[in-house]
């Protein structure tokens, strides 16, 4: 079973990520208090701790989720080209998936290699847009209901 294992937020562009147990996500605010979370297709950024784990075995390296900047942990669910529009559900919490989060220099600044292991099969994760709000919590289940 597919669970939330963590939330986090910055309240500006290059900020310090600020991890939650949980939050309320809105489809006019996105994740409470993120600074990005006005609507758009890249209003809520959700990893997958399997794809993370990866990437940092590939390092050698110990790298604390939030070094990714994504809002939303996930366990038990991965992401590929074919996830665009399928739906991430967290509770009442529907997210959109709307296209793949690339990775960015600020990647290769924070561990050298870093942008490389995020690079294939979706590792950084999936940008999506909110579909429908919702209260949500470390340890809640996800579900990814596929848009077919």
């Amino acid at each position: 079973m597919a669970s939330l294992q963590g939330i986090a937020y910055r309240l500006k562009s290059k900020g310090e990520m600020y991890e939650r147990s949980h939050t309320t996500v809105t489809p006019e605010k996105g994740v409470e208090n993120d600074y990005r979370g006005h609507p758009h297709n890249r209003q809520v950024t959700v990893l997958s701790i399997d794809d993370w784990r990866r990437a940092c075995e590939e390092l050698g390296a110990d790298l604390h989720w939030t070094t990714r900047r994504a809002n939303l942990l996930v366990e038990g669910i991965s992401f590929s080209p074919t996830s665009v529009g399928d739906i991430v559900q967290i509770g009442d919490l529907r997210l959109q998936i709307t296209r793949e989060t690339d990775p960015c220099q600020r990647m290769e600044d924070a561990k050298p290699g870093l942008m490389k292991a995020l690079t294939p099969d979706w590792r950084g994760g999936a940008c999506c847009r909110v579909i429908s709000g919702g209260d949500i919590a470390v340890g809640d289940s996800v579900e990814l209901v596929p848009h077919r």
